[in-house]
């Protein structure tokens, strides 16, 4: 676990040393990448997050996916089940609120939810990733147990929805991730300069 602590935090580090114009190109980039993938553009129902801690931008992606009349949603919080998502769809006019980690979500309307098996594809934050697709996050393992019934699913149907995409910098890409038990490894990585198919 200390492993993990380290690499998150000498990660978390490089990544927030970049500089706004750096991150605006690779924004760019990465919106270049993901308007020309086909399982995106056959996508109608998209859950994506609102970037923090150095992360890509994804909000450039996002008003993509709003001009081309894809649906959006964001994760939040679950209230009632500690260390669950929902996701809530998001529109230019969603009232946010701050969740407990400071970060902006949509506020609970139970009649935005949308249930991760009915969605086509869900983006992943993460912190660090390797070669064999394996992904850390922040810790708090909310998309492990968020995707944990689709890696099931996954492992004989590859058709299994949501279809998870985990975006990163070019940065982020280290030797060997320390894996556990619970760890929920990516079909595919995409940065603003490659896509990885594992």
């Amino acid at each position: 676990m200390e492993n993990r602590k380290t690499l998150r935090n000498a990660i978390r580090k490089k990544r927030l040393s970049l500089s706004p114009q750096f991150q605006q190109e690779a924004s760019k980039s990465l919106l270049l990448t993901l308007s020309s993938h086909s399982k995106i553009k056959a996508a109608d129902h998209i859950a994506i997050y609102l970037s923090n801690d150095g992360e890509l931008d994804t909000l450039p992606f996002i008003r993509w996916c709003w001009e081309n009349n894809k649906h959006v949603y964001l994760p939040v919080l679950h209230p009632f089940c500690k260390g669950y998502l929902l996701f809530l769809k998001y529109t230019e006019n969603t009232e946010m609120i701050k969740n407990q980690y400071g970060i902006l979500e949509p506020k609970l309307n139970v009649n935005l939810i949308k249930l991760p098996h009915t969605l086509d594809i869900m983006f992943t934050p993460l912190v660090a990733f390797d070669d064999k697709g394996s992904r850390l996050g922040m810790g708090g393992g909310f998309y492990d147990r968020t995707l944990q019934h689709w890696f099931e699913s996954f492992k004989t149907n590859k058709e299994a929805l949501p279809y998870p995409i985990g975006l990163a910098h070019n940065c982020q890409q280290t030797p060997k991730i320390p894996r556990e038990i619970w760890d929920i490894p990516l079909p595919e990585i995409i940065t603003p300069s490659k896509q990885f198919i594992f």
